[in-house]
């Protein structure tokens, strides 16, 4: 009798279990399928989006697989708009990239706790006319991290082109996860292009294995700041719409990880970038030995408090690079600033709002999260656009002080 009472207690714990599996399972499906928009822009302009396939037939892609292939991106453009209220907004990612992406994941569970991209809403309108307002626009670069899809960072972008910047952002074959090009072909990352992947190499191999990456991605940006200045010199063609609007003596460049190492590194190389922002990315390349003579902000997740540093050798080294960088920078025009309670993986669309709100609220709920995913992007928009207002407009003699009673979460490193 007692074997039998423990059998069907057995028995009731497994029902239950597969009931609770059943029940989260469909509690994610329909998350899943659910409708989502993201958050609205702050800026007093609508948001334009057109997106162009760039070849640049002078020079190769060191990281494709076959040597002497070109360059090739795919680019998106938001830009502030004369779009009116009707006007309709395009595909949070357009339907024949979906289809084209979907050959190649996400796959398995990963594409299951995200967000069906067919039910997420922006607020850009394709190919809507520039705003009519006489100055040219100043233009910012975004570039992703890792692996990551640029459009993943629209909620940034477009807060940003409301406030008056063009903003131009890519996705670049063999280094993004896959890049859908118009006419149907589809190029994915190679494992070898994996920028995390370099810290897994032995370490006389690590800096090589990062150095090669790092000159690919600061050639892609240099390249798409050589076609933006033949675009707004151009009176005809694709791109016309945007001919003479945009203001390429006042350009900023701003990633995240990886991406925000790449913004770091570009701006030590390149002098037409005059302001930038490297998002929670640690510094690579020869930024950390010279430094920067431009406006430049470190804009990081919550790492605790400093002291606990010292007791993480990598974090120790990350941190002191940081520092040497910053230190050497001129007084009005450095900034090494937190988000109390950020993620890394938050400051993106993707990581903030596309994945499944039932497992981040559980993250939250056992600590692993400190802040909501919607409030990091509004923090991190907040301080990308006061940045660039600050640094862009030639109007800044002072440091900048981002402090605002609208969000207590902003904390000075130094």
């Amino acid at each position: 009798m007692r074997s039998r009472r423990i059998f069907k207690g057995f028995a009731i714990l497994a029902v239950s279990g597969i009931v609770a599996v059943g029940a989260l399972l469909g509690a994610l499906w329909l998350e899943r399928g659910s409708e989502l928009t993201l958050p609205a822009p702050t800026g007093p302009f609508a948001v334009g989006r057109t997106i162009y396939d760039w070849r640049d037939d002078a020079g190769v892609d060191t990281l494709a697989p076959a040597p002497g292939t070109k360059r090739e991106l795919l680019v998106w453009i938001w830009y502030p708009s004369a779009a009116g209220p009707s006007a309709a907004i395009d595909d949070y990612v357009p339907a024949w990239m979906r289809a084209a992406r979907a050959a190649v994941g996400p796959p398995g569970l990963l594409g299951f706790l995200t967000r069906d991209l067919s039910k997420v809403h922006g607020h850009s309108a394709r190919d809507a006319g520039v705003s009519p307002r006489p100055r040219p626009f100043p233009v910012v670069v975004m570039r992703a991290g890792a692996s990551a899809f640029v459009v993943s960072y629209s909620t940034l972008a477009e807060d940003l082109a409301s406030h008056g910047y063009v903003v131009v952002g890519f996705d670049a074959p063999y280094r993004t996860f896959a890049v859908a090009f118009p006419d149907g072909r589809v190029m994915s990352r190679t494992p070898e292009n994996n920028p995390e992947l370099c810290a897994e190499q032995p370490p006389a191999r690590q800096d090589g294995c990062v150095s090669k990456l790092l000159t690919a991605w600061t050639a892609d940006v240099g390249f798409v700041l050589d076609r933006l200045e033949r675009l707004n010199a151009s009176g005809s063609g694709s791109g016309a719409e945007l001919a003479g609007r945009l203001d390429m003596t006042r350009v900023g460049v701003f990633g995240h990880s990886f991406g925000g190492a790449t913004a770091l590194q570009f701006c030590h190389d390149d002098p037409r970038c005059r302001a930038g922002i490297d998002v929670d990315g640690q510094p690579f390349g020869s930024v950390v030995q010279d430094g920067l003579r431009q406006p430049f902000m470190f804009l990081m997740s919550d790492h605790g408090d400093l002291s606990d540093l010292a007791h993480d050798p990598a974090d120790r080294r990350i941190w002191a690079k940081i520092e040497a960088i910053h230190e050497r920078q001129p007084p009005d025009g450095r900034l090494l600033v937190a988000i109390r309670g950020a993620n890394h993986f938050l400051f993106s669309d993707d990581g903030a709002l596309l994945k499944s709100h039932l497992v981040l609220r559980a993250l939250r709920m056992i600590g692993v999260l400190g802040i909501d995913g919607r409030r990091q992007l509004a923090v991190t928009a907040y301080c990308v656009h006061r940045f660039f207002d600050a640094y862009l407009d030639g109007t800044s003699g002072r440091p900048l002080d981002l402090r605002s009673p609208l969000y207590p979460e902003i904390r000075a490193l130094r």
